[in-house]
């Protein structure tokens, strides 16, 4: 069986008949033509009624909100669809993309080129996004905090987004509304929104739309951001696109959210032992701060006291030095969690959430992390346990149990797992 790892795969060597195996069917998702015909026939038939061409007549400027480095969605089979109809209802429109970083790196030009392709980098105007700088107070979301975004955003008459819908951790889904929150907000909009109350809530968690506090938030700030318009893309494992929905940037979303749910939910008649998953290969098993988007499909399907383990590659090597240390320098997830949960929202730290959930499975479960062997002092560190291989991981666990009941999720970030 493989597992997914980085750009390539690991092979699990075991019995598949004494295993269960948990997977999204997004297989079964069939487009009826290309990846570009998909994108096209959700631009011809926006929800809300609205193409983009008739958004774009009388404005002097749109914003064009791209995702960065860290996300697969397929540019090169969104933008340049979304620039040629904008331009189709004003030829004279003066169009901006945006990346939307969030707090995360800043995205490489080259980076840009690749996600983009020659003709769109090279052509258009690109700004990427620093939640440091450059933005500006638009009012207050209903948890009573700032909603601090890109001034771009603000001064634009036109605010559309490309991106694309997957079951997501905290958020309940990508896509939609995170384009703005945390896309193109300030940092203190960002770590309000993922403050420790709003991560503990039961209601945040992958799949979880309603009552979910993070997610309300987010609806908030793309309203109040006056987005207008979007162009969300599921894929599939190969990173193509399967399905597209267009127009109204909440009941696309959910409309996407619908049809996405049908195929990647799936229930384990019972909890695992040991339960191997991985963050579904590179870009998302680029470092170890990621990859605990994977591991949470994992905790979904575990008995107490399971033993958890996660395949990445984490190229990019932690991914955050204050998630690291935090983990470093606690000695316990138990008494790092019972601190996180004492920090009031206006003084949520950077990679607290991370930390947060990360803890919240070290509390329950063991966990072994397959990575790159430049990463083992550090994973020790942060107090889990390495292996250079699936299979040693897998040797590892089983000293611990008689006789195991083993749940495989080949890619954790593709699912929203259930038990019965």
């Amino acid at each position: 069986m493989l597992i997914p790892y980085g750009h390539s795969s690991m092979e699990l060597r075991i019995d598949e008949s004494n295993i269960v195996k948990l997977e999204s069917d997004i297989h079964g998702l069939c487009r009826s033509g290309s990846e570009d015909e998909t994108v096209l026939m959700a631009m011809a038939n926006p929800f809300g009624g609205k193409k983009l061409s008739e958004l774009a007549k009388g404005k002097k400027n749109a914003v064009v909100i791209i995702s960065d480095h860290t996300r697969p969605v397929p540019s090169k089979h969104i933008i340049p669809f979304m620039l040629a109809e904008l331009r189709e209802g004003n030829p004279e429109i003066d169009i901006t993309l945006l990346v939307a970083t969030g707090c995360h790196r800043e995205t490489q030009q080259e980076e840009l080129r690749v996600k983009l392709g020659d003709e769109v980098f090279n052509r258009e105007k690109i700004v990427v996004h620093d939640c440091d700088n450059n933005n500006v107070c638009v009012g207050v979301l209903p948890s009573g905090a700032e909603l601090v975004i890109d001034k771009l955003a603000v001064e634009t008459e036109l605010l559309v987004a490309e991106g694309f819908i997957e079951p997501h951790f905290f958020a309940g889904f990508s896509g939609g509304r995170k384009s703005v929150l945390p896309g193109i907000c300030a940092r203190k909009t960002v770590l309000g929104n993922h403050c420790a109350a709003f991560i503990d809530d039961p209601h945040a968690r992958t799949g979880i739309l309603e009552n979910n506090p993070i997610h309300r938030d987010m609806l908030a700030a793309a309203e109040m951001a006056k987005l207008s318009y979007i162009v969300n893309v599921i894929i599939n494992e190969k990173k193509e696109v399967v399905a597209a929905v267009a127009g109204d940037p909440v009941s696309a979303h959910q409309a996407g959210c619908d049809l996405l749910s049908q195929y990647c939910r799936a229930t384990a008649e019972k909890g695992g032992d040991i339960i191997i998953t991985s963050n579904g290969g590179a870009p998302l098993d680029q470092n170890v701060y990621q990859s605990v988007k994977g591991l949470t499909a994992a905790e979904a399907a575990a008995n107490e006291g399971a033993t958890l383990i996660i395949c990445a590659e984490c190229a990019d090597g932690i991914g955050g030095d204050d998630f690291y240390q935090a983990l470093r320098e606690a000695n316990s997830a138990t008494e790092l969690l019972a601190k996180i949960k004492k920090t009031p929202m206006d003084e949520t730290v950077p990679d607290q959430w991370q930390y947060q959930i990360l803890a919240r499975m070290m509390e329950k479960y063991r966990i072994i992390f397959v990575t790159n062997p430049s990463l083992k002092e550090k994973i020790a560190e942060m107090k889990m346990e390495y292996a250079a291989d699936v299979n040693e991981a897998l040797a590892m666990a089983k000293e611990r149990y008689a006789a195991p009941e083993i749940v495989v999720i080949p890619d954790g970030v593709s699912i929203i797992v259930g038990k019965r």
